[in-house]
């Protein structure tokens, strides 16, 4: 006798695959080519029959005739005329039932064989979607490498195994960005601490350490603690900005331009920088207003940063087709151009750079213009300053369609041939 826990383990998979897409499909398959199989042969039987009743038998051998010849038909003849319309009719029937009792074999053994193929082809169909299912299941948390790499036509199942590949590439380079994002972060933060520890335990284990010692590593962990307030901030901010900004409106770059280069104008004043910017009006750009200027007001914090005493720092915009820059241009020492993309990543600082810089500050000007559908872009000649431009949509274009150039050591930029 089976069990009921037996029981149940022969029905699951049973119930499993009654209620499976490639059931359906296979069962859908063999009711469209039984129920045209039955209209077939229901024609044919219906058809038969009509031709039946149509044609009997006692006209083809044309008892009618020699009875309107003959005159009175005789008692012999009158017999044989009925026994001969029995005879038709019980064969008639006869063969009526026996071309029904064979058509419905014939559609039995029909469904039967249509449900199995339409199983297998079902299952050949559906082989993919299977293949998918399987890579889903390896997927782990922390392993992302698995792929489908599905081969065949480009019909749908191949584009949705694209589609899935692509979806885990995009994951994969996210958490990767991810776990790089916290390395940088926590080894950036990790030297404040250390400074912090190292200057709390030196103090701590001196017994002789006076009022003075106490006040200097104060103001030693002070410093250090403001530094990681800086880090966290602009930690905070570079994520901020790694989705596409949520509140868009026109701005104007020109007045943006202007805004910025009068906040910073006493911070240039003091290190003896010339602050230029003469931007036209009317250059409108979609985007968010507040994560445009942190972005030039990283640009300009960097160039004042580099600037050398008696230099210029300008500011400078236009705008050609669908797409509007801005730009700030340094006389500083400039970039090498091995050096120039790396300065766009996180906590890299480029030869130019002063120990005051946290190595954020470019990484959230590109993540802004990215964010934004733009680019961020650098164009340097060692010795001989820099020029950072912000490339943007004025229309919410996809992506940008035009270079940029410099021209001169004016600093001014615009964009050339596409």
């Amino acid at each position: 006798m089976i069990g009921a826990g037996s029981r149940e383990r022969f029905l699951r998979p049973l119930y499993r695959s009654l209620g499976s897409i490639r059931f359906r499909l296979a069962l859908v398959y063999s009711l469209l080519l039984f129920g045209l199989g039955a209209i077939v042969v229901g024609g044919i039987y219906w058809g038969l029959a009509r031709n039946l009743d149509e044609s009997p038998l006692s006209q083809s051998i044309g008892l009618d005739e020699l009875q309107a010849g003959g005159g009175v038909e005789s008692v012999e003849e009158q017999a044989i005329r009925e026994l001969l319309v029995a005879t038709e009719i019980d064969a008639n029937e006869r063969a009526m039932q026996t071309l029904q009792d064979y058509s419905l074999i014939a559609l039995a053994v029909l469904f039967g064989a249509s449900m199995i193929v339409g199983w297998s082809l079902a299952g050949h169909v559906l082989k993919p979607v299977g293949r998918i299912t399987a890579v889903a299941r390896r997927i782990s948390a922390t392993d992302l490498s698995q792929r489908i790499a599905l081969d065949g036509p480009p019909d749908e199942l191949r584009r949705l195994a694209d589609t899935f590949d692509d979806m885990l590439d995009r994951l994969d380079r996210s958490f990767d960005a991810q776990r790089g994002f916290v390395e940088d972060a926590s080894h950036e933060l990790r030297n404040p601490l250390a400074v912090i520890r190292s200057n709390l335990d030196t103090t701590l284990a001196d017994p002789d350490a006076t009022t003075e010692d106490y006040r200097f590593v104060a103001e030693q962990v002070s410093r250090s603690t403001e530094r990681m307030s800086r880090v966290v901030d602009d930690l905070v901010t570079f994520a901020r900005h790694e989705t596409r900004p949520q509140h868009l409106t026109l701005v104007d770059i020109g007045d943006l331009a202007r805004q910025g280069a009068a906040e910073f104008g006493g911070y240039a004043a003091n290190h003896d920088v010339r602050l230029a910017c003469e931007p036209p009006s009317g250059l409108l750009a979609l985007g968010d207003a507040g994560s445009l200027r942190q972005a030039l007001a990283n640009l300009l914090s960097n160039a004042l940063r580099v600037a050398p005493p008696g230099s210029e720092v300008r500011v400078t915009a236009g705008g050609e087709g669908a797409w509007v820059w801005l730009a700030v241009t340094d006389e500083g020492p400039g970039i090498p151009t091995a050096e120039q993309e790396r300065v766009f990543q996180r906590f890299q600082r480029g030869r130019q750079a002063s120990g005051e810089g946290r190595g954020l500050g470019l990484a959230i000007v590109r993540q802004i213009a990215e964010s934004h559908r733009g680019e961020a872009r650098l164009t340097s000649t060692d010795g001989a300053g820099s020029t950072f431009t912000i490339l943007l949509p004025a229309t919410g274009a996809s992506s940008p369609g035009a270079r940029i150039r410099r021209r001169g050591r004016t600093g001014e930029t615009a964009p050339v041939s596409r």
